[in-house]
């Protein structure tokens, strides 16, 4: 393979011919041959995102002129739109501070500023990756700067509308459902009456707070550290730098980030991101809860629970014929262990700002961005292919709420406790319905005894069915 020669401060060093990072980013490449992760599309686009808003701002402020401005500009436009995501090839297990990935960006900035001023790769003429590329930034600032803003607008443009969808999808089924009346389970056992469509408006419920708490996740991340430039002093910074920088990133984001109230906090600290994440993993828990109540619903379907039928994606057995599994909500319980497992490490990572700078900062923005992409692109495909879908079995729905010893409960302040609960053993122990024994014992009269034990009623507030247990 071709290469050339480039120079940073610690000498120089062999870079492939055809790539646009410099010295400093390759002695990373040689330095963390680890896991082959890298650094998502959403923070590279966070970080092009910066660099453009900075050469914005440093105009502005008369820091840099309107030639290297503009091919700064230029340049961070195509970082932006992912044209240059192959000359990003650093580690994610890399130095802490994530400098390594910082320098990535200013070198392959300053190098296509080269190609297009028609200078030589590697020249830093007319572009100086450090001098003006980074001007009033250290990569003590851009780094957590880059994960609130990757992680702000993969929530707003990734999540949000995958929770709003499914938010929609449940809210048909909560109608399409109301008028079917099943079982009710407490301890996974029968209880009182339930509409169907009850249980689907709890699911919407869990989903529209989850809707909730994404959006408060974007609120935690809206302060950035840019302007603290190396331990959150501003040193090398203009003090009207990162005010500017926050305007044109709400011109392009329509998020509204503003300038850390404390630098010193934002850099020593990743509390924000914490919080965050503990949000994320309070929707995946959310949609576990979902995804797995539909499993057991669907359960069977002859000789399980079987009262929604999911819609068949896929075989579910290399040996069983005919056998369909519920694969869909098994993929998106999966997630959501992964994401419960992300925000551990995020946590643990949040944990290590030692003294003026946090120092795990690359595994943290891996792993809460990666819990965003994957409940968003989880929670759009268990809409489209499970919930969109779903049927109810409504004479399996029947079947169960009349079989049910459960039913016994709207008598019990009719008759009294006990011998409601003498009906329910009996029920158990001969395997008639309590309808049944009821009506053998004349226990009330007929029309009485239809009233009382008419499901529709129980599942109604306030009614004599609406007991606690």
């Amino acid at each position: 393979m071709s290469s050339r020669t480039e120079k940073d401060s610690m000498g120089t060093m062999e870079v492939p011919a055809d790539a646009l990072y410099g010295a400093s980013t390759q002695r990373a490449v040689l330095n963390f041959p680890i896991s082959g992760y890298r650094f998502s599309r959403a923070f590279i686009r966070a970080l092009g995102l910066l660099k453009w808003a900075a050469a914005q701002a440093n105009l502005e402020l008369g820091k840099l002129d309107e030639k290297r401005a503009g091919l700064i500009a230029r340049a961070a436009e195509e970082v932006i739109d992912g044209t240059l995501d192959e000359h990003f090839p650093v580690d994610i297990f890399q130095t802490g501070s994530g400098t390594s990935t910082n320098m990535n960006a200013n070198e392959v900035i300053a190098n296509r500023c080269s190609q297009l001023a028609g200078t030589a790769v590697g020249s830093k003429d007319p572009v100086h990756p450090n001098d003006h590329v980074n001007n009033g930034q250290s990569s003590n600032d851009v780094i957590p700067s880059a994960i609130h803003v990757a992680a702000a607008e993969s929530i707003q443009r990734e999540l949000l509308p995958a929770l709003d969808g499914l938010k929609t999808a449940l809210d048909n089924k909560t109608r399409e459902f109301w008028d079917v009346i099943k079982i009710g389970r407490t301890h996974l056992m029968d209880a009182t009456p339930i509409r169907l469509g009850q249980e689907f408006s709890g699911y919407a419920r869990q989903v529209e707070n989850a809707r909730l708490r994404a959006a408060h996740a974007i609120a935690a991340i809206e302060e950035l550290a840019l302007g603290g430039t190396a331990v959150g002093t501003g040193l090398n910074s203009h003090p009207d730098f990162p005010k500017k920088v926050m305007r044109h990133l709400f011109n392009r984001t329509g998020i509204p980030f503003r300038e850390a109230e404390n630098h010193f906090e934002a850099q020593a600290a990743k509390d924000g991101l914490v919080q965050a994440s503990g949000l994320l993993k309070t929707i995946a828990v959310s949609l576990f809860k979902i995804a797995n109540d539909l499993r057991w619903l669907a359960s069977g379907p002859r000789c399980g629970i079987g009262e929604i039928r999911l819609p068949e994606t896929q075989p579910g057995s290399s040996i069983m014929p005919g056998k369909v599994n519920p694969v869909m909500a098994e993929a998106m319980m999966q997630v959501c262990a992964q994401v419960i497992g992300n925000d551990a490490t995020v946590t643990w990572a949040g944990a290590n700002g030692n003294l003026d700078l946090n120092v795990m900062m690359p595994v943290l923005a891996h792993n809460i961005l990666e819990s965003i992409r994957l409940l968003a692109n989880a929670v759009n495909v268990l809409r489209e292919k499970c919930v969109e879908g779903i049927a109810a079995n409504k004479e399996r729905c029947n079947e169960l709420v009349e079989y049910s010893m459960a039913m016994v409960t709207s008598l019990a302040p009719i008759i009294g406790y006990d011998r409601a609960a003498e009906i329910a053993k009996e029920s158990a122990k001969t395997g008639k319905t309590v309808r049944q024994i009821c009506m053998e014992k004349h226990i009330l009269p007929e029309a009485e005894l239809a009233a009382a034990l008419d499901p529709v009623e129980m599942t109604k507030p306030g009614g004599e069915g609406a007991v606690g247990g």
